[in-house]
């Protein structure tokens, strides 16, 4: 395929199309957009024994990239993109994900960010188990591999819309080498917008192109800025070519193995999902009810778990909007299909008003954290959506970052004068979508916001004169990274699950809300560590191999409940290991999985230590995330927190006022939190201030001796 004429090639790198064996190409692409150098590096053994794939390749190469001092805007900082061995599986649902692994802005540490599209199992069958891009090029570049032609080239961007619903479209026409629909498909792309240029919660838009619509749709890898390191390093797009995508294209060791387990969580999916979580006609939205219900939709930041406008932005709403009447789905195969999207959708607001566009959502965390501003109105939940994704903006950093900011301005540390004459009350979503555009323009106050929760409390604290206890209780945000949109006052296992994530408080590692406060299925610290071990390392192992954890519980046996342990999904465990062993042709067992997670998770706390984070400070949260932070909060559920001041801490509410319940309340939260983190440090191996010890790293086979001398001092 020749080069399109708008593009100028500035380096190029011929390379051979390997053959795939068991899920791995053996070797993965290395690219300085600052000086030109492509090249190819080895997979080694160890690379598969220790790291496996995706998440895992992504940490080994960042780790080798770095060093200790290394900022998120040094042109060492990487961006590591890779699948995992058995992603691009098409037999089994969910196997199109890829790991984007970088240095945060957010939180200045390692950050990871899973996402679906066809970029990374594209990438594999183009020859590569993973991308490696440093560097900051001194123009816009774009950078191309084509697995159909076996070349490496970075291309000189003309001066395009950098948006990505019009440069991802652009890409694919004019990389597509035709002008049939059909064979754009074998083009994916990576890019982000001039949002991400102008703020710190910078997204990925991976896209793939959906042969219904004809036209590109859009999956993201949302968490930390990620998208704010690719256009720093003046990376407009990267696109991936593909060969023809094929069931053995993976070369697995067993292909009938990996297709029997494929065929029996199919045909779950066709005939449970109706009646459980109904993902293949609603998908994730499908939440949005079921958690105002509990007391769990964060509403006005957090204060808040139900609002009696919720069901204009609930399930049913989705439906009616959802196009195609069908299910989507976000790679070839996946019979979860639970990537709706929204056809036709009119603009109101922002520089492509009038148009009619494609919407890819809403998912729930968009829509809840629509409820979190107080707005409640599908229309804005859209106009939300689509913008956020095409100037790459991650929406849950957006929400939740601008309903701090509501909140601030209702309790007086923000006026019109402090914003711009910015109204910026809960339930004003002209206003949130003002301040949207303004960062991406990187204009108004608009620019403020977009530097994040923890950076913004800095900003009003030193221009302001705000109150430094008062925002560091109401902003959430933990390490740095916003929260993602579930309330957890009542449940102390899932405030660990945020606060002891390794990356911040995003709920892809432990979501045990349902265990912990509906099911009261943890009751002990013990308990509750012994789930905050094993959930994150299984769900980890998704990031490793390249799989999506969708199809993992939120369709579950017919006779699931009846196991020994339902939360797990055993019947499901079972299908990864056939899955594993189908694809690489190793066998394992359950306690296998969960042994090639720990060796990962310990080895990306370590990598935290070594950025000088990782520690028992940095896994503290904010107290609204624990409890009610005011008076009027306190009261909003009196009834809840008096009971618990009498039974559990032998106090007699009447005789005190609502200032001293709060306190009293707090006190206990506050011990409770920290009684939990030494459980879970205990339990994980690690020291009481939150470091892998020596013995761990020696049991887990990481002890490598650059490892051991980060942790050594810490003993």
């Amino acid at each position: 395929m020749g080069v399109p004429a708008e593009f100028r090639v500035i380096t190029e790198m011929a390379y051979e199309l390997r053959p795939l064996h068991r899920g791995y190409t053996g070797q993965t692409l290395y690219v300085n957009v600052g000086s030109g150098k492509i090249e190819s590096r080895p997979v080694t053994q160890q690379m598969k024994d220790v790291f496996i794939g995706g998440k895992g390749f992504g940490l080994w190469r960042l780790w080798n990239a770095v060093s200790p001092g290394t900022k998120w805007n040094d042109p060492e900082n990487e961006i590591v993109v890779s699948s995992g061995p058995v992603g691009g599986t098409t037999a089994y649902p969910g196997s199109g994900k890829s790991l984007v692994v970088s240095l945060s802005p957010l939180t200045g540490g390692v950050i990871d960010s899973n996402v679906g599209g066809y970029f990374g199992p594209y990438l594999k069958f183009s020859g590569w188990d993973a991308l490696e891009l440093q560097g900051k090029a001194h123009e816009d570049v774009v950078v191309l591999i084509d697995g159909t032609a076996g070349v490496v080239e970075i291309l000189a961007c003309p001066h395009l819309d950098t948006n990505t619903h019009v440069l991802s479209e652009t890409l694919m026409r004019a990389f597509a080498g035709s002008d049939e629909p059909r064979d754009r498909t074998a083009v994916s792309t990576i890019t982000a917008g001039v949002g991400a240029e102008h703020s710190l919660w910078g997204c990925l838009n991976f896209s793939f192109f959906d042969l219904k619509r004809k036209a590109a749709r859009i999956k993201q890898a949302g968490r930390g800025g990620i998208g704010s390191v690719f256009r720093d390093k003046g990376i407009a797009a990267v696109v991936v070519k593909s060969p023809a995508v094929r069931p053995d294209s993976n070369a697995p060791a067993d292909l009938k193995k990996l297709q029997a387990a494929g065929a029996r969580i199919n045909k779950e999916i066709l005939e449970l999902d109706q009646k459980q979580c109904d993902m293949r006609r609603v998908g994730t939205a499908h939440l949005l009810e079921i958690m105002d219900e509990y007391d769990l939709l964060p509403t006005h930041n957090y204060r808040y778990g139900s609002h009696p406008d919720s069901p204009k932005i609930a399930s049913t709403v989705w439906r009616q909007r959802f196009g195609q009447n069908m299910p989507d789905s976000c790679w070839i195969g996946c019979t979860m299909s639970c990537s709706h999207a929204v056809d036709n959708f009119p603009l109101r607001t922002g520089p492509y008003k009038g148009e009619r566009v494609l919407v890819d959502g809403p998912e729930y965390e968009t829509a809840a954290g629509s409820a979190n501003l107080g707005v409640f109105d599908p229309d804005f939940v859209l106009e939300m959506n689509f913008y956020c994704d095409t100037y790459g903006i991650d929406t849950i950093s957006f929400t939740t970052g601008l309903a701090f900011v509501m909140e601030c301005y209702e309790a007086g540390v923000l006026d019109l004068a402090k914003t711009g004459g910015l109204d910026l009350r809960f339930g004003n979503g002209d206003a949130a979508l003002e301040v949207l555009h303004q960062m991406a323009r990187g204009q108004g106050f608009g620019v403020v916001v977009g530097q994040g929760i923890r950076r913004m409390k800095d900003h009003f604290v030193r221009e302001f004169g705000a109150d430094r206890a008062f925002l560091d209780d109401i902003g959430m945000e933990a390490k740095g990274l916003e929260y993602s949109e579930y309330v957890t006052k009542e449940s102390l296992a899932m405030q660990g699950g945020y606060g002891l994530a390794l990356k911040g408080p995003q709920h892809d590692e432990a979501w045990l809300i349902f265990m912990d406060m509906v099911n009261n299925q943890i009751p002990t610290f013990e308990d509750k560590a012994e789930a905050l071990h094993y959930f994150p390392m299984w769900r980890t192992w998704f990031g490793l191999v390249g799989h999506c954890k969708l199809p993992w519980n939120d369709i579950e046996p017919a006779d699931n409940t009846k196991t020994a342990e339902p939360a797990k999904v055993p019947e499901h465990v079972a299908n990864y290991c056939e899955v594993f062993s189908g694809v690489t042709g190793i066998e394992v067992k359950p306690a296998d999985l969960i042994r090639q997670s720990e060796r990962v998770y310990n080895f990306q706390r370590v990598f935290s230590v070594r950025m000088g984070l990782g520690t028992r400070k940095h896994d503290r949260i904010p107290y609204r995330s624990a409890g009610p932070v005011t008076v009027s909060e306190y009261e909003s559920r009196a009834d809840r927190y008096d009971k618990q001041l009498r039974e559990k801490l032998g106090l007699d509410p009447s005789r005190m006022s609502t200032q001293e319940k709060v306190s009293a309340l707090r006190a206990h939260r506050e011990d409770q939190y920290e009684k939990l983190t030494d459980a879970v440090y205990k339990r994980r191996g690690w020291t009481r201030d939150g470091v892998p010890t020596l013995a761990k790293l020696k049991e887990l086979g990481i002890d490598f001796p650059d490892v051991v001398a980060v942790v050594k001092p810490h003993q």
